[in-house]
């Protein structure tokens, strides 16, 4: 006679299994207290990794801000210079084409000490440009290349001080969404706990299946969030 069960008996068998799995009640909330637990550690240590990426990043954006801010004073300061510099050269000008002999070499000293090199490319480019166009005047301070010197340096550090705020923004904007997830997992825990002290079925599976539900909703937002290392 064989010992071997029947199909009916072993399927029998595990459905008993199953049933008497679900049916302690005390054994799934152990288990669903410890998935939850170590979940939440894992989105608490996520979020305080964003905290601090949000915070590196605002740092470097307000010190790329600074240096910024520091190069546009810089630029300002030459061009209010070189604005100066070129009201008194047209006003030598006007001078020497009255035909003051001493303008010119007025003229030749102050070019050659207060102008820089970019600038007077600009003053030549412009002087080519009102030669061919005397009907409108062409200023050497608006002269693309010459603003490019002067305040280009200001320009790509501001887009860089931009771009560090925007990062430090989404970054800041996950952690809190890994915030509220470790929130909703307390929850979770919450109605877990309370479901292992109610001696109620009805009650205690109901709180079990909520805190589930609570916890599943929360695993899906912080799946996601990337995970971070840094």
């Amino acid at each position: 006679m064989s010992s071997t069960p029947s199909p009916e008996t072993a399927e029998t068998a595990e459905k008993t299994g199953l049933r008497a799995f679900f049916g302690n009640a005390e054994l799934l909330i152990v288990i669903l207290l410890g998935i939850v637990s170590v979940a939440t550690a894992w989105v608490s240590f996520q979020a305080a990794l964003y905290d601090g990426q949000t915070a590196k990043s605002l740092s470097l954006s307000q010190s790329a801000t600074a240096e910024a801010e520091s190069l546009y004073l810089e630029g300002n300061q030459e061009y209010v210079q070189d604005a100066q510099t070129l009201a008194r050269l047209t006003e030598l000008q006007a001078q020497i084409d009255a035909g003051d002999p001493v303008a010119a070499e007025v003229y030749d000293a102050l070019f050659f000490v207060a102008v820089s090199e970019h600038f007077g490319a600009a003053i030549e480019r412009a002087d080519a440009i009102n030669a061919a166009d005397t009907e409108f005047y062409t200023s050497p301070l608006d002269d693309e290349e010459y603003q490019n010197v002067l305040f280009g340096a200001y320009g790509e550090k501001s887009e860089e001080a931009v771009e560090l705020t925007k990062q430090a923004d989404e970054l800041d904007a996950r952690g809190d969404w890994l915030t509220l997830t470790t929130v909703l997992m307390a929850i979770s825990l919450f109605l877990l706990g309370v479901a292992a002290v109610v001696r109620a079925r009805r009650v205690q599976y109901a709180l079990i299946v909520i805190g589930s539900a609570i916890f599943v909703f929360a695993a899906a937002i912080m799946l996601t969030i990337p995970v971070t290392w840094v």
